[in-house]
């Protein structure tokens, strides 16, 4: 019988700006830490952002594990798991010099990774990085090189579908839906439950009935289409999205799909809906700088700032504004929620510290948070709160987070099933035709 030998992990300084707690999840398998990673991390740690907060975080975790074996034969990292050693730095091999001239972080890290997989020709050496370029010269030098998978969703096929259709179905059955608006799962034939708080459309012969799982009561419920503040559904998703947002039972909601098919305009429209249900409406967008710059380079004070990444956030507002007569009643009311603040557009990294107790709390953009920034944000949630998270999945800005591995696709992945949470995929842009042609072809 072959015996399993224990792998030796190296950690790239994006893993742990990820996710400072990564130590602990390479089972028994060893971990090395460059010696450029702590040099790195000392870039990161002043800062309000999530990442500024994990380098804090991690160089904290690691000052209580700081002994002598660290640089030695390496820390246990408890019951098991394997060894944490930091690795000083290694002379460049020839190849190296030859491949990479420049003297820089990445390279040192390659240069370590090599010197520990020649010095342990019997284990498996991996580089661990997010950096996808950094993989590629890794393996251009013969090296192991993977992405960070721990927090990664598997089944990505909720992203890109539709609406769930039960075509051939009984018409008596839909029309017992419409008397007596539910309907028992043990009548509507299915081989296995659904998910809690699934949408399907109902397809009889003559008839069809929009309706959501309730797993609670184990029966379906007719979805009615309702208009939001001005705003009304036109289509099979955004009517099960408006039922989601305007349930107060469901106090989380997370909704996918590309540009122009509502999520952000449905989100605010239902939050206003429901002003006098809760105390503060609060939408929020992190902010992605371009060219690797921070807000700081940009003139003016902090709100001037910030503006420009708000301004989409206040253009859906000015959509709904625009369903008004200005001297109406909804009109002014929206004017006076913002000089109340009790409807405050904000960037997401001002409005992280504030109280979230009976808030109607919106997150745009959530695409670009990792799976811990999401926990940090709903965490944070108090009673009478609700958080609606949405995002496009194919419009990622960050460069360590994809498709798999961004906070939006992780909250719907691990939040799936659960009775309070609701997913809601839109597919169909409502922007335009020339948007929805531009969404599917360029």
């Amino acid at each position: 019988m072959a015996i399993k030998r224990s792998k030796i992990f190296i950690i790239d300084t994006n893993v742990i700006l990820h996710d400072h707690r990564c130590l602990f999840n390479f089972e028994e398998n060893d971990v090395v830490l460059p010696i450029t990673v702590l040099e790195e991390l000392d870039k990161f740690k002043r800062g309000s952002e999530q990442l500024n907060y994990n380098a804090r975080e991690f160089v904290r975790l690691l000052d209580e594990l700081v002994k002598d074996d660290l640089f030695n034969g390496g820390l246990p990292l408890g019951k098991g798991k394997g060894k944490l050693k930091i690795e000083t730095g290694k002379t460049f091999s020839e190849k190296l010099k030859t491949s990479f001239r420049e003297d820089i972080p990445d390279h040192r890290i390659l240069a370590i990774t090599e010197w520990v997989k020649e010095n342990n020709p019997k284990q498996k050496v991996v580089l661990i990085t997010k950096d996808i370029n950094l993989r590629m010269k890794a393996k251009s030098l013969g090296l192991d090189a993977e992405d960070y998978k721990n927090d990664k969703v598997v089944n990505t096929e909720i992203f890109d579908r539709g609406v769930n259709v039960r075509d051939k179905f009984d018409d008596v059955l839909i029309s017992r839906l419409y008397e007596d608006r539910f309907l028992p799962l043990a009548d509507a034939c299915f081989d296995k439950d659904p998910t809690a708080n699934d949408y399907f459309i109902f397809r009889g012969i003559n008839a069809s009935a929009l309706v959501r799982y309730d797993a609670g009561a184990r029966h379906f419920e007719r979805v009615d289409k309702k208009s939001a503040y001005g705003i009304k559904p036109r289509n099979a998703e955004q009517t099960f999205l408006l039922n989601a947002l305007l349930n107060p039972e469901m106090k989380l909601v997370a909704v996918t799909g590309k540009a122009g098919t509502g999520k952000t305009l449905l989100a605010l429209a239902a939050a206003l809906a429901q002003y006098d249900i809760y105390e503060q409406i609060m939408l929020a967008r992190p902010i992605v700088a371009l060219s690797n710059r921070d807000i700081g380079f940009l003139p003016g004070d902090a709100d001037e700032k910030i503006r420009p990444y708000m301004q989409p956030l206040f253009d859906n507002l000015a959509v709904i504004k625009h369903c008004f007569n200005p001297r109406s009643v909804e009109y002014s009311r929206i004017d006076e929620m913002e000089k109340e603040e009790r409807l405050v557009i904000a960037a997401l990294a001002y409005i992280r510290g504030r109280s979230l107790s009976n808030s109607f709390f919106i997150v745009d953009e959530a695409q670009n948070l990792t799976p811990h920034e999401i926990k940090t944000i709903i965490t944070r949630a108090g009673e009478g709160t609700k958080m609606v998270f949405t995002g496009d999945l194919h419009q990622i800005d960050s460069p360590y987070l994809d498709h798999q591995s961004n906070g939006l696709a992780y909250l719907s992945d691990r939040m799936k099933g659960q009775e309070l949470f609701a997913h809601v995929n839109l597919v169909k842009g409502e922007r335009s035709f020339l948007a929805e042609l531009a969404s599917d072809l360029l």
